[in-house]
């Protein structure tokens, strides 16, 4: 069967189109540039789009970096190391990072690393060096600091995973 080659968008659709994705979920500017690049339009047209959204605040760097740290530790349960990881992929300015991470509520994040730990641990035999070992490296490749992953650790007992 021969394919129908793919049908270029005009400016003006492709902007009504982003517009409306960026009003309904927080988009960075990286994802958008990517969605433009893919659907075949010129560079300059493209530029104009995303100037255009820029403008209409419909796409904002710092507001998508704050969103995104703040629903990754709540919900996801990811820790800063991958929350800034994950930003970084997203072509996030390093400042636009940090000042993300830093508006993450420190009692609702040492809450979500104690709740992921403990989720953990109910599989684990705490008494056992080797799965203190396990829940350290799982804590840790969630993205958690390694001195509080080691210090959430030491803190559950065998009596903790009920």
């Amino acid at each position: 069967m021969e394919r129908k080659p793919k049908k270029i968008p005009t400016a003006a659709e492709m902007l009504r189109r982003l517009a409306s994705l960026c009003a309904r979920s927080e988009q960075c500017e990286a994802d958008i540039a990517q969605k433009i690049y893919r659907s075949g339009l010129s560079r300059d047209e493209g530029n104009e789009i995303l100037s255009k959204l820029r403008e209409g605040r419909f796409i904002d760097d710092s507001r998508f970096a704050r969103a995104f740290a703040s629903d990754k530790a709540r919900f996801a349960g990811w820790g800063r190391l991958k929350i800034r990881q994950g930003l970084a992929a997203k072509r996030i300015p390093s400042a636009i990072v940090a000042e993300a991470l830093e508006n993450i509520d420190e009692e609702e994040y040492m809450a979500t690393l104690r709740r992921c730990a403990l989720a953990k641990a109910r599989s684990l035999d705490m008494g056992s060096r080797e799965d203190r070992m396990k829940l350290y490296r799982h804590l840790v490749s969630r993205g958690y600091e390694s001195a509080l992953a080691a210090e959430t650790v030491r803190g559950i007992t065998i009596s903790d995973k009920r």
